[in-house]
């Protein structure tokens, strides 16, 4: 498999979208999943993307969409937010990227008011109409678990019946190894995932908050999610995912801390050579 970034990584820094990708490139990384929005950035901007991959030798494997309106209770919400998803499957197509790494919204009011089973049908909908639109495309939607416990997909069950909901080929799962952890998620679970993802997240946590740390910081034990993931033979990336340094001006030695430990682990595991 790839070993990639996020491009997000290096928000932080204020140093521009074009430092970020030459810097990802310079540390070693096979490729890069850009994390912005096709409605707030220019046709400069995406130019700028699509420029500098190219130039770094760099492919996009995923572009990130956070869409917690497709399941809003409001059908004018619901429709933004499809137009929104359609014109981020078309920014996957203009920087060549192979998925739309879609993350989905939460059951509102504790599910008291609203029948989860309404909500969970409205985003099988939904999300089966854009599997439709991407396959048009030619690219995959790879779905988000969320390790929260009023996220629509929060674990791997959650996330084998959704996909068998959609019932579309364009429409699969991303694994991230730190949800995994902080959902309490076996490593044997992924076996369930045999042929429906197409997509890895990997950072490290406390165990307990959301952290999106370098592996080795934390408490995951990757080696057992790694050997699942070895196992279900992906074609595709495990992408870094940070969140902020403690340090920002000296965020490339926190990349790279990333990318040297991910390394070690997807080499030991069988996932790079």
């Amino acid at each position: 498999m790839k070993l990639g970034l996020i491009n997000s990584a290096w928000a932080q820094a204020g140093l521009g979208t074009a430092h970020g990708i030459r810097m990802t490139k310079e540390i070693g990384f096979d490729s890069i999943d850009i994390f912005a929005d096709p409605l707030e950035i220019d046709a400069k901007e995406r130019r700028l993307i699509r420029k500098e991959c190219e130039k770094a030798s760099l492919p996009i494997v995923s572009v990130a969409c956070v869409a917690v309106g497709l399941i809003d209770f409001n059908t004018s919400v619901q429709r933004f937010h499809i137009d929104r998803c359609e014109a981020y499957l078309d920014f996957c197509v203009e920087l060549e990227a192979k998925n739309l790494l879609l993350v989905l919204g939460e059951y509102i009011w504790e599910k008291q008011v609203i029948p989860p089973k309404e909500q969970w049908e409205v985003a099988v909908r939904n999300v089966r109409a854009l599997g439709n639109y991407a396959a048009d495309l030619g690219v995959e939607i790879a779905l988000e678990l969320e390790p929260f416990k009023l996220s629509l997909l929060n674990d791997v069950t959650s996330m084998v019946r959704f996909i068998d909901e959609v019932n579309h080929p364009a429409v699969q799962a991303n694994i991230d190894v730190s949800h995994l952890q902080l959902a309490g998620v076996a490593p044997a679970d992924l076996r369930k995932l045999k042929g429906k993802a197409i997509h890895v997240h990997i950072s490290d946590c406390d165990g307990k908050v959301h952290g999106d740390l370098p592996p080795g910081r934390g408490v995951v034990n990757f080696g057992p999610y790694l050997d699942e993931i070895a196992a279900l033979k992906i074609d595709g990336a495990i992408s870094i995912e940070l969140e902020y340094s403690p340090d920002p001006a000296k965020i490339a030695d926190w990349v790279r801390e990333a990318y040297q430990a991910t390394d070690q682990l997807m080499k030991k595991h069988g996932l790079r050579k």
